[in-house]
């Protein structure tokens, strides 16, 4: 939990800008653009909104993972014949990371739904797409869709959620185990014996896996929540479809007939 709660306020601001260029890229040219605008306009204060939800998605993430993840090792064991207790291969264990990362997307979806609308409120107000004025936080928002949808509405892009995280963390477990196997084998010792330096090195090599491959998912799932919120609630295919029209093919046309 400490972990947890360390990790999201030292990320935050990251996180924010990361979700307003993703749901709005026409208002900024790059990273370093969204970070200054957003510091000029709202204070080093705007970048931690969503934090509330963040923490306690961060926490149930971490919660129901990992707890998912041991029963999975043992769902694993049985699929694959292996005797329980026994030692689990890298892919094994990769697999039953990704089997677990299905309960922990379910139980993060209404939080993460909070974080991305509470991030991205300024610039919902400033392209018109809400009405200006209204005082967002966790709980207003929370009332709002449970009034508007009912409870299933907290859950919206679940499917989208899933589909980012299984093959995330089958690369997260599967780049972290082997990792910490490669390491092992050089400093002739147990996985559990590899020290701290390389046990960071291995998680943030699992994480920098899991982002290579689920960005364009999250992207995608981002946009989807966000626009909810003003009402444009359209599925994952349409919406993947819409970015790639507008935002990759139309503006590589315009490069080439300038050229």
């Amino acid at each position: 939990m400490p972990g947890g709660v360390v990790y999201v306020l030292s990320a935050q601001p990251f996180d924010t800008t990361k979700v307003k260029m993703q749901t709005f890229p026409s208002l900024y040219r790059n990273f370093s653009h969204c970070f200054a605008v957003s510091c000029r306009t709202g204070g080093l204060r705007s970048l931690y909104k969503g934090t509330s939800p963040a923490l306690v998605s961060s926490i149930t993430e971490t919660s129901v993972l990992f707890l998912s993840y041991g029963r999975c090792q043992d769902l694993v064991r049985f699929l694959c014949g292996v005797d329980q207790g026994a030692e689990l291969s890298d892919l094994q264990k990769a697999s039953a990371g990704s089997l677990a990362s299905i309960f922990s997307a379910t139980a993060i979806t209404p939080t993460e739904m909070l974080k991305c609308r509470l991030q991205a409120v300024h610039e919902m107000e400033a392209t018109g797409k809400i009405a200006a004025g209204h005082r967002s936080t966790m709980w207003t928002l929370t009332r709002s869709v449970v009034k508007e949808r009912g409870p299933l509405g907290l859950f919206t892009v679940l499917c989208s959620t899933i589909v980012r995280e299984i093959p995330g963390y089958f690369c997260f477990f599967g780049a972290y185990e082997l990792c910490r196997s490669t390491f092992a084998q050089y400093m002739k010792t147990g996985k559990d014996g590899i020290g701290m330096f390389p046990l960071i090195l291995s998680g943030g090599i699992g994480g920098v896996c899991l982002w290579s491959v689920t960005f364009p998912i999250d992207c995608v799932k981002s946009r989807i929540q966000v626009y909810a919120l003003a009402g444009r609630q359209e599925g994952f295919i349409k919406t993947f479809r819409a970015i790639i029209r507008q935002e990759v093919e139309k503006p590589a046309v315009q490069i080439s007939m300038k050229k």
